[in-house]
């Protein structure tokens, strides 16, 4: 198996990117890394194989802006991945040109009417997963588009949560069948009639993590919305938590009781667990990594184009989407 790295995409720099391939590596040494970025900042990472780029994207990169970029480490890696075969690229670099350059360079799967991004978020009632998708690869999304999510979301919590057949449900401003969107009310009319999915109707925003659902059908802004909403209350409630226990003696003593618990929950709501999102329906596996990924987020985001890659997820939905 090959994967390619962006290793210049990263908010913290080619310092996390190269301690995240080496973590990932140290785990896997049987996996080919092809590091690309620029070789006077890669000159210490022997025994890999380098690919110069000089160039980096902004982060503020626009999509048309990314074509003309073509030294950038980001398109560099991508073409590399798909002139060469390879298996995966990841990068933490600019969502919309990482988004832009995959689908024109890697190829949308043919069938596919939108790529989306797909990724896990915790389930704290099971303590297991539940997959969201699109969490912004596009705007707006027809009903045709969702249920095509629908499918994948399906395939990606096979492959990637082992569960034979996943809960899918649209996220909804109420569980009733006549809530949501135009677009939305479309889709679960589509939805109703599949036997390829286990579709089990509308669900709340309020019970995404706490829920039973496997799978969560969105569109792209919304799917976004809840996902940052997601993190910023996670690291809001972190810190609402440090205050609290940081009032008196006896908080204090409180917190070193209970910190096994605390590290744990942390832990749980911690973005760099999830690594990154796969955008799913181009004909390689790409991951898209946390823009301020530090060694950890990026190599769990490495890990993540790793298990897609060895669970064949391309070739599950290349299957899919020609029956």
């Amino acid at each position: 198996m090959k994967i390619v790295l962006d290793m210049m995409g990263s908010d913290k720099g080619s310092q996390a990117t190269k301690e995240g391939a080496r973590l990932f590596h140290s785990r896997h040494p049987e996996i080919e890394l092809i590091l690309v970025g620029k070789k006077e900042e890669l000159a210490d990472m022997e025994g890999y194989e380098i690919v110069e780029a000089n160039d980096v994207l902004e982060m503020d990169m626009g999509a048309l802006e990314v074509l003309r970029r073509k030294e950038s480490s980001m398109v560099k890696a991508i073409n590399y991945c798909a002139e060469n075969g390879c298996d995966a690229v990841v990068s933490a670099g600019s969502t919309g040109a990482f988004l832009s350059a995959s689908a024109l360079r890697l190829k949308k799967i043919e069938g596919v009417k939108r790529p989306a991004l797909v990724t896990n978020f915790p389930n704290l009632r099971t303590g297991g997963q539940v997959t969201i998708l699109d969490i912004g690869a596009s705007i707006r999304n027809t009903p045709e588009e969702l249920v095509q999510f629908a499918l994948m979301g399906t395939l990606y919590s096979q492959a990637v949560n082992g569960i034979k057949s996943p809960k899918v449900r649209l996220l909804s401003n109420g569980a009733e069948e006549g809530k949501g969107s135009e677009e939305g009310k479309a889709a679960y009319q589509l939805l109703k009639g599949r036997t390829d999915i286990n579709f089990q109707g509308n669900e709340e925003p309020s019970k995404v993590l706490t829920g039973d659902s496997d799978v969560i059908v969105t569109s792209g802004y919304d799917g976004n919305v809840l996902l940052k909403s997601t993190e910023g209350a996670a690291k809001a409630m972190s810190g609402l938590i440090k205050k609290a226990f940081k009032r008196s003696f006896l908080s204090k003593l409180g917190y070193l009781l209970s910190r096994k618990g605390f590290n744990e929950m942390k832990s749980t709501l911690d973005p760099r667990s999830t690594g990154g999102a796969l955008l799913c329906g181009v004909r390689a596996v790409a991951v898209k990594g946390h823009g301020n990924s530090d060694a950890l987020g990026f190599s769990n985001a490495i890990e993540v184009a790793y298990r897609l890659a060895n669970k064949g997820i391309v070739e599950s939905l290349e299957k899919a989407m020609s029956n």
